[in-house]
């Protein structure tokens, strides 16, 4: 029973983070088509976190009252920071990207994250290499073959791959049309810098949050400020961006469940699940699991936005998932010889020899000890 618990603790990670990638996936697929129904992605990026600091704040409030550390300066510097860095920066120019490629595309490009991270984490000393070990020669080649399969999937095309035979048929016909049409005009190059710049601040967003979380190790707190940073800082640019006051009205459709599923889900509840797996086992473990998102995008775009899928995608995502789950390899690596250091500092070694000394006293004479009181007559 104790070996059973012990492996579901150590699975934690790794299922909470292959979840997450399903939760992605799907707002992948609802806020494209919220967009194409006219929802603007500067609106809805105040919707979202607005919707994530509704849910996330109570539970802070009620969970994090007692164990709250005091919001310095520093710490309020780094959250308006995060803030800028992941709901702004990250999810506007990540919107824009895909509106000029695909759902899927921008979700195979998104897959060099876990490469910036890491070498992000090794300039700020977070993530440490010994050329002598296997699980950091690992980790280098796996980042170097990431950035090759995001190269070719950038620069290679290739025939178009139906990957479900029936996605391009039947009642998908009108949406394929409507992809046809925007296909021809988009700007595959603009939409790649802008994926892989936003690729780069989101990066940065872990990097930085894992520096705030050991100034302020309250994941649900950090997530509600976060969350409401972004509302504002996001509200004051959709101001600027969005002129027409009509724009930010939202009826019972896909708009509303964009900003819905993509507040709970990918803001509130992916925040505080990143920040608890960030602080246990670092940013780049965190980043290490995106190719599985890309390949259920793929899939979901295949069917409900009859996205077409072309041969060199599907050879530079082979590729990357090889070299992310060649870093993944060795960051499993990295955490046991870490579990086995500090096991080793936490129990002492003994010499035998000096504790059989210690307790052995079978021969060693009884002398008792008598203790005069001095407020009683002493004899002469």
């Amino acid at each position: 029973m104790g070996s059973f618990k012990e492996a579901l603790n150590s699975s934690k990670p790794y299922l909470a983070m292959v979840a997450l990638q399903f939760g992605y996936a799907g707002m992948y697929i609802i806020t494209m088509i919220g967009m194409k129904r006219g929802l603007s992605h500067w609106i809805l990026v105040v919707y979202r976190h607005a919707t994530a600091t509704l849910v996330i704040a109570p539970f802070a409030l009620a969970f994090e009252r007692k164990i709250r550390p005091k919001l310095t300066r520093s710490v309020l510097l780094k959250v308006l920071l995060l803030g800028l860095l992941e709901p702004v920066i990250d999810q506007n120019l990540y919107f824009l990207g895909m509106t000029y490629t695909s759902a899927t595309y921008a979700s195979a490009i998104i897959n060099v994250l876990p490469a910036l991270t890491f070498i992000m984490a090794l300039v700020f000393g977070m993530e440490k290499v010994n050329l002598k070990r296997i699980h950091s020669q690992a980790k280098i080649a796996g980042t170097v073959i990431t950035v090759t399969g995001a190269t070719v999937m950038t620069l290679y095309k290739g025939p178009i791959v139906d990957i479900l035979w029936y996605s391009h048929h039947g009642a998908a016909t009108t949406h394929k049309a409507a992809a046809g049409a925007s296909s021809s005009g988009q700007h595959m190059l603009a939409g790649t810098i802008m994926i892989l710049a936003c690729t780069c601040s989101w990066s940065a967003y872990f990097i930085v949050q894992s520096m705030t979380l050991k100034e302020y190790p309250a994941e649900l707190s950090l997530t509600s400020l976060i969350c409401l940073a972004g509302t504002v800082e996001g509200g004051i640019i959709a101001m600027i961006m969005e002129r027409d006051p009509k724009a930010w009205a939202l009826g019972f459709d896909s708009r509303l469940l964009a900003s819905v599923y993509s507040g709970v889900i990918c803001s509130g509840i992916a925040y505080y699940v990143q920040g608890v797996v960030n602080r246990v086992r670092g940013p780049v473990f965190v980043t290490a699991f995106s190719p599985l998102c890309m390949i259920i995008t793929a899939v979901l775009g295949a069917i409900v936005l009859s996205e077409q899928v072309h041969l060199g995608s599907l050879l530079g995502a082979i590729i990357i998932v090889m070299g992310l789950y060649s870093v993944v390899w060795g960051k499993s690596k990295d955490h046991l010889l870490t579990s086995e250091k500090s096991l080793g500092q936490e129990l002492p070694t003994v010499d035998k020899h000096h504790a059989k000394m210690a307790y052995d006293t079978t021969d060693a004479p009884f002398e008792p000890v008598i203790t005069k009181d001095k407020s009683l007559p002493q004899e002469p």
